[in-house]
C-alpha cells in the first residue's frame, strides 16, 4: 500500500461519511414528507455541498497523491473532512418520531443554519488552498498548475461562499448560492466534455 493509498483510505472514509449524512438527511425528510415543507433552498444547498465534497475527492488526487506518509497530513485530512462532516450533518434537519404533528420548514432551516454550513465549507476550502499555495511556492511542478482560471475560480468560490454565509440581505445570500451552484455545474460540465473528448475509457480486457 502506497502512502497516498493509506492516506486516502482515511480521508476518503471521512468524506464518505459526509455524503452519507447528506443522503441520509434527504431520505429522512422524504420519509416524513407529509409534515415537511420542502421549498428549494435546502435542496439547492445540499446539491452544492455534495458537489463540493466530490470536488475535494478529486483535489485529493492532484494535491496529495505524491505526499509522503506523515502524521501531520493525516491530521490535516481529519480537520478538513470533519469540517465537511459538520456542514453535511447540519444541511438537513433531524427528523425524529417524536412530535409527529410538528411541521418542518426546510427554508426556515436554511436561514437558521446557513452561516454555520457555509462557514464550514469555506474553512475547509481555505485550508486546502493554503496547502496548495505552499506547494506551488516550494515546487515548480505544482507552480505549473497555476492559471488565471484557477485563481478566478477560487475568488468566485470564496466570495460567493462568504456572501451566502454573512450577507444581511436574503436576496443577496440566495443569489450567491445560485452562483455557487451554477459555477459547480459549469465545472462538472467541463469535466464531462473533457471525458467525452478523450474518448471515455477503455473496456475491460481478458
Amino acid at each position: 500500500m502506497s502512502a497516498f493509498e493509506f492516506f486516502f483510505s482515511f480521508y476518503g472514509l471521512l468524506l464518505g461519511l459526509s455524503v452519507a449524512e447528506l443522503v441520509g438527511g434527504f431520505s429522512r425528510v422524504l420519509h416524513e414528507r407529509q409534515r415537511v415543507r420542502f421549498g428549494w433552498l435546502t435542496p439547492l444547498l445540499a446539491l452544492f455541498v455534495a458537489m463540493d465534497v466530490a470536488t475535494f475527492w478529486s483535489q485529493a488526487w492532484t494535491i496529495f497523491r505524491g505526499a509522503p506518509f506523515n502524521l501531520a497530513l493525516l491530521f490535516v485530512g481529519l480537520v478538513v473532512a470533519a469540517t465537511f462532516y459538520v456542514a453535511a450533518s447540519v444541511t438537513f434537519p433531524r427528523v425524529t418520531a417524536e412530535g409527529v404533528e410538528e411541521r418542518i420548514d426546510l427554508d426556515t432551516h436554511f436561514w437558521a443554519h446557513r452561516r454555520l454550513i457555509f462557514t464550514c465549507i469555506l474553512a475547509a476550502n481555505l485550508i486546502v488552498m493554503t496547502i496548495f499555495i505552499c506547494l506551488m511556492l516550494a515546487d515548480a511542478g505544482f507552480a505549473s498548475l497555476s492559471s488565471p482560471r484557477l485563481w478566478i475560480g477560487f475568488a468566485v468560490f470564496s466570495l460567493g461562499t462568504a456572501t451566502a454565509a454573512f450577507a444581511p440581505w436574503r436576496r443577496v445570500a440566495v443569489g450567491a448560492l445560485i452562483v455557487l451552484v451554477a459555477y459547480s455545474m459549469f465545472n462538472l460540465a467541463r469535466s464531462g466534455v473533457a471525458l467525452i473528448a478523450a474518448g471515455g475509457w477503455s473496456p475491460p480486457t481478458g
